[in-house]
C-alpha cells in the first residue's frame, strides 16, 4: 500500500495538473470505485459535475480535493481519494488509450488532460464528502482521527513522545497506528527502526526520550529521502500522476533485503513474520529486547 511519500508525490502532481480546473463530465466504470460515496453513483457524478477542484491536500495516506460551486464559492465539500493497494490517479491526454483497470474518469471544461482513477485490485476508492466546518482546512470528518505526520510543521514532538511512551505495545505497532502518527506504513517503519537501532518488538513504555528522538529523526529522514526519490515502487502498481515510478527501493537498508548484508555492520538482514506481513531488521544493530518473566506472562 502506498505510504506517505508515495501519496505526497501524487498530491503534488494533482496540485500541479488538476487544481483550479472545472469538471465537465464524470464517468464511473466500476461501482466499487465509489462504494464509499454512500448516496450512490449518480449522486457522485452530480456532486462533481460543474465543480472546480480548488486544491490538493493530504492527511496521512488520504488525499482530498476541496470543491467550489460553479459561481466560485467554496462548497464545503471535497473529493476524497484513497489509493488502497493498487490505486492510481493518472493525468492523461484525452487521446490516450483507456487503461485496463480504469475505474473512473473526470474530464475538464478546458478540454485538456483528464484525471483517471485506475485500480487493479479495487481496494481504493473515491467519494465526495462534507468538510469539517470547525476545521479551516476543510478536513473531511472521516480523516479527523488520522494523526498529523512527522513532516508537517505543526507536528507536536513533545506530545508524540509522551503519547508513545504511555502506550503499552511494541514500537513498530505504534508506528503503524495512524491515530498516533500519520502516513507511516510497513516499509518506512522498518527503515526508521533500523536507523534508530531499535527492534520493532521493543516495548514503547520502556523507550527513553533519547530513543524516541532518534526514532522520530529516523522517520523524518527516511520519509524525506523517499519523497525526494519519488517514493518506493516495487512493481507497476505505484506510479505518480504521469505514470512514473519512484526509485527509493534502490536505497532501502533492510526492508525486502533478507539475507543481504546490513549496510552498517555487514550482518545478514533477517525477515520475521509480523501482523500477516513481514518485518526486516539487522540482528546486530537492532537486537531483540529481553522479555521479563512478568511481561511474558501478561502476553
Amino acid at each position: 500500500m502506498p505510504e506517505l511519500p508515495e501519496v505526497e508525490v501524487v498530491r503534488r502532481g494533482l496540485e500541479r495538473w488538476v487544481a483550479g480546473r472545472t469538471v465537465a463530465t464524470v464517468e464511473v466504470h466500476h461501482p466499487r470505485a465509489v462504494r464509499r460515496h454512500l448516496e450512490g453513483t449518480e449522486h457522485f457524478v452530480g456532486a462533481l459535475t460543474g465543480r472546480t477542484l480548488t486544491d490538493a491536500r493530504r492527511r496521512g495516506k488520504y488525499l482530498w480535493l476541496p470543491l467550489a460551486e460553479p459561481d466560485g464559492v467554496p462548497s464545503g465539500r471535497a473529493l476524497v481519494a484513497h489509493l488502497g493497494m493498487s490505486g492510481q490517479l493518472l493525468v492523461e491526454k484525452p487521446s490516450s488509450p483507456d487503461e485496463t483497470h480504469l475505474r473512473a474518469r473526470l474530464t475538464f471544461t478546458d478540454g485538456g488532460r483528464e484525471l483517471r482513477f485506475v485500480d487493479q485490485r479495487t481496494f481504493g476508492g473515491l467519494a465526495v464528502e462534507e468538510g469539517d466546518g470547525d476545521d479551516p482546512t476543510g478536513l473531511p470528518p472521516r480523516l479527523v482521527h488520522i494523526a498529523i505526520d512527522p513532516l508537517d510543521e505543526s507536528f507536536d514532538e513533545t506530545g508524540f513522545t509522551a503519547a508513545l511512551r504511555r502506550r503499552h505495545t511494541e514500537v513498530k505497532r505504534a508506528l503503524l497506528d495512524q491515530t498516533l502518527v500519520g502516513g507511516v506504513g510497513n516499509i518506512y517503519a522498518d527503515e526508521a527502526l533500523w536507523r534508530a537501532r531499535l527492534h520493532g518488538t521493543r516495548p514503547t513504555d520502556r523507550l527513553t526520550r533519547t530513543q524516541v528522538a532518534d526514532l522520530l529523526a529516523g522517520v523524518r529522514d527516511v520519509l524525506g529521502e523517499a519523497l525526494a526519490q519519488g517514493g518506493t515502487s516495487f512493481d507497476s502498481l505505484y506510479v505518480d500522476v504521469n505514470g512514473q515510478s519512484g526509485y527509493f527501493s534502490r536505497f532501502l537498508a533492510v526492508y525486502g533485503q533478507a539475507d543481504r548484508p546490513c549496510p552498517r555492520c555487514g550482518t545478514p538482514i533477517v525477515r520475521e513474520s509480523f501482523m500477516n506481513r513481514s518485518s526486516y531488521s539487522c540482528p546486530t544493530c537492532q537486537p531483540r529486547p529481553r522479555t521479563s518473566p512478568a511481561r511474558a506472562r501478561r502476553r
